[in-house]
């Protein structure tokens, strides 16, 4: 397998994550949606795929999470697992899928396990779901949480500002944190939040921390594959870090593309039968 982490093909499980942690191994985490990009990914030697809701925003071109549908995550779950032989598979449980009743949330978690064989899934929310979170679990079902800015809850914040800045919303995050591993959750992702807080979580807690504009305190860090490869034109926040600038790549070999056809250099002798 090609990727940094050459010597070790094992499948990544939410047992080994753990391991991770205790042993002080960071976590590396990406988002994929789609088939080919998840190949790439894994190839590379990532720890977690994340698929996100954000294929709301990155691959329909939503202005929120909130419209993408169990359907859709569904399809993409299962595009992103073909492609992946080593990285454990997270898929995100939609808006509206699992919020306020605890026999839809687990009839939901129960149709994406089946239908898109992910290893495991991820909720936004803390103790407002935890029965939820409890039964999905009890049905034999892996659950990461998710804390902080939480963007299915965008139209209640009406900000995308960082989270848990006054003592009071810090404190419910640290309890949240505590009950969703009360509860069974293997990890959580905490994003957009102040860094000292998110170290105090990732230490108080024994499953691993994930962060995303989260600081570095915690175990492992997640971004959206399409905004570090910098493909998300003019999506510049703090956290995240550029290692690529795919946008200007793909749009110059585009823009010879173009030009070839429009030339009638392409095809040439050499490219047709």
């Amino acid at each position: 397998m090609a990727g940094y982490i050459s010597d070790d093909n094992r499948k990544v499980t939410t047992h080994r994550l753990i391991e991770m942690k205790k042993r002080g191994e960071k976590i590396s985490m990406l988002t994929s949606y789609d088939y080919t990009t998840a190949q790439i990914v894994d190839g590379a030697g990532i720890d977690v795929i994340l698929v996100g809701d954000s294929a709301s925003n990155v691959m329909a071109g939503n202005v929120t999470t909130l419209p993408i549908t169990l359907d859709q995550m569904i399809y993409h779950g299962k595009s992103v697992v073909r492609g992946v032989k080593r990285a454990l598979v997270i898929v995100d449980m939609p808006f509206g899928s699992y919020q306020g009743n605890e026999l839809e949330g687990l009839s939901s978690a129960i149709r994406i396990m089946k239908e898109s064989h992910a290893d495991a899934l991820k909720m936004e929310g803390g103790e407002e779901i935890i029965p939820t979170v409890k039964r999905i679990i009890s049905a034999g079902i892996p659950v990461m949480g998710h804390l902080g800015l939480m963007p299915q809850s965008i139209n209640k914040y009406g900000t995308y500002a960082v989270r848990a800045k006054d003592n009071d919303e810090a404190e419910k995050l640290i309890r949240d944190a505590h009950l969703l591993e009360e509860a069974g959750c293997f990890g959580l992702v905490l994003e957009k939040i102040p860094a000292e807080l998110a170290t105090r979580v990732a230490k108080e807690l024994t499953i691993p921390v994930i962060g995303i504009g989260a600081g570095s305190g915690v175990d492992g860090q997640v971004l959206v594959v399409t905004d570090m490869l910098g493909m998300t034109n003019g999506f510049r926040p703090r956290f995240l870090r550029l290692y690529a600038d795919l946008n200007e790549i793909m749009t110059s070999a585009i823009g010879r593309y173009v030009e070839d056809v429009k030339s009638g250099d392409f095809p040439n002798e050499k490219e047709q039968y």
